[in-house]
């Protein structure tokens, strides 16, 4: 285990904010590790060894030989730019390369002997490889300890360090929400109690829900409860708005992942076939019914499907009912409808790219059966701009999920949103938009996931970093 914690240390303490987070995780055992440090940085011998190595570099000339050799490089590259020869300048530039090189020399050759400069990176990089150093600081560095852990692996580093944007992501957005509540002309003293409301009244309203206090007070008050769980009480009907949210908030992201199951259920094939069969008429057809599904307002579709398939035919019930599951049918296909024809039409142009490339072609020329070439080698390669735009879409799915709620009468996240945005009913605003906020963090950061399950390139380079 000891090792594990050396090498991920070595690997990432060289990141400054990875270095100051553990420093600060580790805080109670630095402040003793650090003194130890100083009294042995006293004893150390390596800028003795640095200058003696410098010092056989310079005599073998092999610092004039690089000084040389930089000077010939810098009047070539001035000629080939057609650049003004500037001697001084040449020979100053040249210096300099020869300086850094001999830095690094230095470095690389004391480094070979088993020498490294006696900083406190390398000090205590040292200590996590003893076991004793381990048992005793265990306890007081486990926050540390865990990072370290954490940072071991490029995946988990991976989400670790999105979860930690996700966060910044989440407060920015909270903190744009209420500034825009905040400078916004309506009031929501006179808007809930009425322009025939006593400046008293008001007042008393403002001092109640601490709108009288300075803009950031109130902006510290409304993060601060979004981190507590608290996120205070609505301006109307006085609701608890983190429980308000907690039983609207369900229903919207239901509606939302069924419709998108439906949409890469249907919409993925379709496009596949379109641009396997490119201007056929199946391919005429499938894009026409895209286009139209693209065109369609989402309201008039639901008020089609209402008097169509529940007053006419009387298939499916007008409204939402959590205990009929039939109801949320007509939800879904009215809020996955444009979604399924954008990720169509995205699927078909992502594999008519794909399928014209040299290695598809290889692919048929060593005789494998065109079904083996397009789902072994097509489907996969031409996934990532298609999960790029799933990822878009399913955002805005729960941003503009308030239309469909609203015609077919859910009380989801999306109307609840709408509601009170004219009050403005900050907390609650500020609640639903946060919960919005935070969903769409986790699906991107599952997206970022499965690029790298599709590419392996991509799993390359998160490896690399």
């Amino acid at each position: 285990m000891q090792h594990l914690f050396f090498e991920s240390f070595q690997k990432n303490a060289s990141k400054k904010s990875y270095y100051f987070a553990f420093v600060l995780l580790g805080l109670l055992i630095h402040i003793f590790t650090i003194p130890f440090y100083l009294v042995n940085r006293s004893k150390s011998t390596y800028a003795e060894k640095a200058m003696n190595v410098k010092r056989q570099l310079i005599e073998d000339e092999k610092v004039f030989e690089w000084h040389k050799q930089y000077e010939v490089e810098e009047r070539t590259k001035a000629q080939f730019f057609n650049q003004k020869v500037d001697e001084q300048s040449i020979i100053l530039a040249a210096k300099s390369l020869a300086q850094q090189r001999l830095e690094r020399e230095v470095e690389k050759r004391l480094a070979a002997n088993g020498v490294v400069e006696n900083s406190y990176k390398n000090y205590f990089s040292t200590l996590l490889k003893r076991p004793n150093f381990l048992l005793i600081t265990i306890i007081p560095g486990i926050l540390m300890y865990a990072l370290l852990l954490i940072s071991s692996n490029p995946f988990t580093r991976f989400i670790f360090e999105r979860l930690l944007q996700s966060v910044f992501v989440i407060i920015g957005v909270a903190t744009l929400v209420f500034t825009i509540l905040y400078i916004s002309p309506f009031d929501p003293a006179r808007n809930l109690l009425g322009v025939e409301a006593t400046p008293a009244q008001v007042e008393n309203f403002n001092k109640l829900y601490g709108l009288d206090q300075p803009y950031l007070v109130q902006l510290w008050h409304s993060l601060s409860g979004l981190f507590t769980f608290d996120l205070g009480t609505s301006f109307a009907g006085k609701e608890d708005v983190a429980q308000s949210i907690l039983n609207k908030f369900p229903v919207t992201l239901e509606i939302a992942m069924f419709s998108l199951l439906m949409a890469i259920a249907i919409a993925i094939p379709v496009g596949i076939v379109s641009a396997v069969r490119p201007n056929s008429f199946i391919d005429y057809v499938f894009m026409l019914i895209a286009l139209i599904g693209l065109s369609i307002p989402s309201f008039w579709q639901g008020l089609i499907f209402i008097l169509t398939f529940s007053l006419e035919l009387k298939w499916f019930p007008a409204t939402y009912n959590p205990s009929n599951w039939m109801s949320i049918v007509l939800p879904i296909v009215v809020l996955g409808t444009s979604i399924t024809a954008s990720i169509a039409r995205m699927t078909r142009s992502s594999m008519l790219e794909v399928i014209h490339e040299d290695y598809i072609i290889t692919a048929k020329a060593k005789g494998l059966s065109e079904r083996k070439v397009i789902t072994k080698h097509a489907i996969r390669n031409a996934m990532i701009p298609i999960i790029t735009v799933i990822g878009l879409l399913f955002g805005g799915m729960l941003g503009g999920a308030a239309v469909t709620e609203k015609v077919f009468n859910i009380s989801g996240i999306g109307s609840y949103i709408v509601d009170k945005q004219f009050i403005p009913d900050i907390p609650a605003i500020l609640g639903g938009v946060v919960y919005i906020a935070i969903t769409i963090s986790i699906v991107n950061m599952v997206i970022d996931i499965l690029y790298a399950f599709f590419d392996p390139r991509i799993r390359s380079k998160m490896k690399k970093s």
